[in-house]
This record gives C-alpha cells, structure tokens and sequence, in this order.
C-alpha cells in the first residue's frame, strides 16, 4: 500500500470507503484508540465530495486520510482500486495531506456482521453499513501503523 512512516505518530485520522454512489466516512480519536462512524457522504460532483470530505477532514483537526483500496481477491487492482487511487490522488492534488491505501477485503462484510450482531434491522444496516465499513478500513491501518 503506502508507506505510513511518513504519517505522524499521534492525531486523528479520517478513513474513507469510496463506492460508486456513496463515500462512507469513519474517524479515529487523537491517540488512536477509538474509531468512530461518522457519515455517508452520497457522491455527486468530484468538489462537492471533496469539499465535504476537507470540511470533515478539518472539522475533527485530522493529521491524516486513509482511503479504502478494494483490491480484487487475487491481489489484482480493478476498476474499483482504480477509482479509490484516482480519488486519493485527486484529494490530495487539492491538500498537502498525509495520505495511505488500506487493503479494504471484507470490509463491509466485517461491518455487516459487526452491526448484524449489535441487533440492527436489514434497513438500519443499509443506511450505515459505509461508514461502518470505513471504521474497519480505519482499526486495520491503525493496526498496520502500529505493527
């Protein structure tokens, strides 16, 4: 992915788990012990989406992003990592940011059974699964940092 020993060593983070209509939204606490949900974004044009991820980026005071990459199951990079690294390098054309590509394999369905077990409803989890998912993508590189 991308080397993390650039990042620095304490702040939070902001994730992303970037899809076709919706961009879920996940961030991490300043010591990086607590992740948290914190929206779908649905996608529209390229700015909207990035002026809303930079509002969010500076409304926690982030240090750096993370962005999902779906890589395919034999390690191959598809049209979907295509288009996560495509944003990743457009986001960061507009901001000066630290920025990694976490492996996102079984994210959502780690989400999905995350939330299945907490009781939410088929309907509660379609509305949250994305961001859900972008706390995964976040714990894993937190883990990946910290290893």
């Amino acid at each position: 992915m991308t080397d993390m020993s650039e990042f620095p060593s304490g702040g939070p983070l902001l994730a992303l788990d970037p899809g076709e209509k919706t961009i879920g939204v996940a961030v991490c606490n300043a010591d990086r012990t607590v992740v948290t949900p914190v929206e779908t974004i649905r996608r529209t044009k390229f700015t909207a989406d990035a002026d809303r991820v930079f509002a969010l980026f500076d409304e926690f005071a982030c240090v750096g992003l993370v962005i999902g990459l779906p890589l395919n199951m034999d390690n191959s990079v598809g049209p979907r990592a295509q288009s996560a690294r495509a944003l990743g390098s457009n986001l960061k054309h507009l901001r000066k940011l630290h920025l990694h590509f976490q492996d996102e394999r079984l994210s959502t369905d780690k989400a999905e059974d995350r939330l299945r077990t907490a009781g939410k409803t088929r309907d509660e989890i379609k509305r949250i699964i994305d961001a859900h998912a972008a706390v995964v993508i976040l714990e894993d590189a937190i883990e990946t940092m910290s290893a």
